[in-house]
């Protein structure tokens, strides 16, 4: 047995390995200590291994996927490892020793789950594959759990900030590849080559070219084959499903990199999980799918101002009509997944129950299509969607005919069938339920004729039907003309058999059996049915999302009074009364108000210089407006009186750090990184939005950097942008950057305490308030009247020598000062270029050096 887990095991890899032994998974050696450790279940032993004890766990295998669900959170894959034949099987086989023979039927991955135990309702459970071809990365992303798929490339330097807008559960690379993501899944490179990715994506599709579906690159193709392969492997042959591949382009998406996904909160809240993130805020949809639609779009913002135009129609279609709104938002709460129901139909893995939803599903599916069809002013989208909705009435009524009312989740046990559909299992049905009665009669009649009123006949798994009497009056049964066969002797009761039995049990295993074979076939007919249709069932369930997410669009629009933004093309964003939506419901559940405030950035005043103290608001501005950015090109209302939104191809933010340890980074690298990446990416058409550039570092260090990076933004990247700042120096920007004006948050002192406004006002800040906000924060009186001592001598000798930032209102502007600096380079190089240093003298050359240096020091 020791030789068969250790060859399963070779196969496995770093897999943890269920071992299928009887009712239970067992896991050996290393694997049996780790799983211990993440389950907390009892490590044992088994036998010996190289003269040492054998560590074991086990789980049962009819409550195996608990335990999956938490291997799996915890970072683990598994594979399973099944019985592929019968005891009898083997015996006959190999004799009565012989083992049975196991094999790896799947693994189980983060990526890779179907079952309704091991996903998450409201979250898509993407897998990527990512590859380099010709200086290209391919990216393909899946959710197998519906059958989703897309194919997209972008460039070496974007690889990182793509892949965070997908999220991935699992990320799958070429071996050997050095821009692989540090956690991804190696898989042998010749998985990634482009003609055989194009080859299996015809095979799945059934295909013989994949035109109809688009024009895909060969990096697209290339991460298309390691994806299917990879698949391939898991499932060990056996496909889930896949839909016909959509192509994304990556300028039709608001691009962000990880650190603004962070830093903005959208999916996730900084400190881990759902709650305290815009998403939480958002989401007012009534199904898991539309929760997960809803996701995908805060993720991935469109950059298309008609799609986002058709988006907002539907989101206002039923913001107008509340009674409709509601009619539908109650139908869609009682509908079930169906896109999941169908991965898991299409993969192998449906039960009965995954039939009855589809069933369910697609019938209320054409209801609701029904009842919006007459409505009049349909919005371009909705009319789009609704013909997705219906075309399956030949199929629901197959399976409204072929299943019960509430089918079980188990296949295995019948009884999925509806009485009326089959003629011949309605029969055998009859036949295995008059025997039951027959064997209730025999009960009767056997108690009449030996007088024993306790005797019984029962069932179970090892005996079948038997006669159990209390042992006290077994010795009447016992005679042999009794017609009674003693079959095992307990404690307190004895077992007979009867021939009348025998033929009777006889009756009801062979209908039974023939019940059951009958039952599954039909079930296999029924997912054949539903294969076969796959496509139009997971376009119906995506337009089901759509409307739900819509739905809930309008619903969250209604509840805070948000407005639909119109989006322009123009390079502006002028929003009236805008709040951030997680601050304010925190707020309001805490009986607070908050105070709204304007924002109006254009071509001739397109950055915001912003001072004042801290907790007065700066940060809760710029994440606010970047927000209203966000959820305006999602598709959805926004949190403010009015907004005009001028389209943002890529949304950069740097709002706080912390270490990263792991890679080596300080806070200060860290915000000098992200700081690079604006000022190397940021377009015309960007929006920017930063906090404190240059405060992890010393005083004059800091307002240098704060002050060239202003500069760039205003002169270079001439992007939109909100800089928020403690540097009252940099107000002097104003003077040189006609398209720089100041505003800051105001603070009023009432009798010695700090007063926080939270209202932004034009005009450089008169002073930062950070000693009125130490002593809010609990900082000892000592402390703050020390403070306010250094300060005062502090501020006198700034006095004295005009200032940290005397003289830079002399220096050029960014653009003019880089040129300065490179035509003194480019002296001393037209110098170096003309040397013959071959004929210089060791003096000659001595006597060049200082005079190079010379002029360098006088540069």
């Amino acid at each position: 047995m020791m030789a068969q887990y250790l060859s399963l095991k070779r196969e496995a890899g770093d897999c943890l390995l269920f071992y299928r032994m009887g009712d239970f998974f067992e896991l050996f050696f290393d694997d049996a200590k780790r799983a211990s450790a993440v389950l907390d279940i009892a490590l044992t032993s088994r036998g010996e291994h190289d003269g040492a004890p054998v560590p074991m766990c086990g789980v049962p295998v009819h409550s195996a996927e608990s335990y999956l669900a938490r291997l799996i959170r915890a970072g683990c894959r598994v594979a399973i490892a099944e019985q592929v034949e019968s005891p009898e099987e083997a015996k006959k086989r190999g004799g009565s020793k012989a083992l049975v023979r196991r094999d790896i039927v799947r693994f189980v991955t983060a990526g890779t789950l179907t079952e309704e135990a091991l996903l998450e309702p409201r979250r898509a459970n993407l897998l990527v594959a990512a590859c380099e071809l010709r200086g290209t990365c391919g990216i393909a992303a899946c959710d197998i759990s519906t059958g989703r798929m897309e194919l997209e490339e972008c460039d070496p330097g974007s690889l990182d900030a793509t892949l965070a807008r997908f999220a991935a559960s699992e990320v799958v690379a070429p071996e050997g590849w050095d821009a692989a993501p540090p956690d991804a899944i190696s898989r042998p490179a010749r998985d990634f080559a482009s003609d055989e990715g194009e080859a299996r994506l015809k095979s799945v599709h059934g295909v013989a070219t994949l035109d109809g579906f688009g024009d895909f690159s060969r990096p697209m193709l290339a991460a298309a084959g390691g994806l299917i392969a990879y698949l391939d492997h898991v499932g060990r042959g056996s496909l889930p499903l896949l839909l016909p591949p959509e192509m994304r382009g990556s300028d039709s998406v608001l691009a962000m990199d990880q650190a603004t996904r962070a830093s903005l909160e959208i999916i996730e809240a900084q400190g881990g999980g759902r709650q305290g993130s815009l998403l939480a805020e958002v989401d007012r949809c009534v199904t898991g799918a539309g929760a997960r639609q809803l996701a995908e779009d805060l993720a991935t913002p469109l950059a298309n101002r008609a799609a986002i135009g058709r988006r907002h129609d539907l989101v206002h279609f039923f913001h107008a009509d509340p009674l409709l709104r509601a009619d539908l938002r109650e139908v869609l709460r009682g509908l079930p997944d169906i896109g999941r129901a169908l991965g898991r139909v299409v993969a192998g893995r449906g039960s009965p129950r995954d039939l009855g939803q589809l069933r369910d599903g697609l019938a209320e599916a054409r209801r609701i299509g029904d009842y919006l069809q007459p409505r009049g002013d349909k919005p371009d989208l909705l009319s789009e969607l609704l013909p997705r909705l219906g075309g399956h009435g030949a199929l629901t009524d197959l399976l409204s005919r072929a299943l019960v009312a509430a089918p079980p989740t188990e296949r295995g046990s019948g009884g999925f069938i509806a009485e009326g559909y089959d003629a011949a299992l309605d029969e055998l049905r009859a036949v295995s339920g008059n025997a039951r009665r027959a064997i209730a009669a025999m009960e009767a009649r056997y108690r009449d004729d030996t007088g024993i009123a306790a005797l019984k006949i029962k069932h179970n798994g090892v005996l079948g039907y038997f006669i159990e009497v209390p042992a006290r009056h077994a010795d009447k049964l016992m005679t042999p003309e009794s017609g009674f066969t003693h079959r095992q002797t307990m404690a307190n009761a004895v077992r007979f058999n009867s021939l009348q039995l025998h033929e009777e049990a006889g009756r009801i295993a062979e209908a039974g059996a023939h019940a059951l074979a009958a039952e599954d076939a039909h079930f296999e007919e029924l997912v054949g049915e539903v294969v076969n249709a796959r496509e139009k069932i997971a376009a119906t369930a995506a337009a089901l999302a759509r409307l739900d997410v819509a739905a809930g669009q309008a619903e969250r629009a209604a509840e805070g009074g948000w407005c639909r933004p119109e989006i322009l093309d123009d390079p502006c964003l002028e929003i009236e009364g805008g709040r951030h939506p997680v601050v304010e419901a925190a707020l309001a559940r805490a009986g607070e108000r908050f105070v709204a405030n304007d924002c109006r950035l254009a071509s001739e005043d397109r950055l915001w210089l912003i001072g004042g103290p801290n907790m007065g608001g700066k940060s809760t501005f710029l994440r606010q407006n970047a927000l209203i950015v966000l959820l305006g090109q999602a598709g959805g209302f926004v949190p403010a009186a009015s907004a005009r939104i001028g389209l943002v191809d890529r949304l950069f933010s740097r709002v706080g750090a912390s270490d990263n340890l792991a890679r080596g980074r300080s806070t200060f690298m860290v915000e000098m990184v992200e700081t690079a990446a604006i000022l190397a990416q940021a377009s015309e058409r960007s929006f920017v939005i930063l906090d404190e550039v240059g405060r992890g570092t010393s005083t004059y260090d800091g307002l240098a950097l704060a002050w060239a990076v202003a500069e760039a933004i205003h002169e270079v990247n001439r992007c939109r942008c909100l800089f928020a700042t403690h540097y009252h120096e940099l107000s002097r920007l104003a003077d040189s950057c006609p398209s720089l004006s100041l505003h800051h948050v105001r603070a009023k002192e009432w009798k010695g305490e700090l007063v926080l406004l939270h209202e932004l006002a034009e005009g450089a800040a008169d002073r930062s308030y950070g000693l009125a906000v130490a002593r809010l924060a609990g900082v000892p009186r000592e402390v703050v009247a020390r403070a306010k001592a250094v300060l005062e001598k502090l501020e006198k000798g700034r006095a004295e020598t005009g200032g940290l930032a005397a003289g830079l209102g002399e220096l050029p502007l960014f653009a003019a000062a880089a040129e300065a600096e490179e035509e003194q380079c480019d002296a001393l190089r037209d110098r170096l270029h003309g040397l013959d240093v071959d004929a210089l003298s060791p003096r000659e050359a001595l006597d060049l050096l200082y005079e190079l240096k010379r002029e360098a020091g006088e540069a």
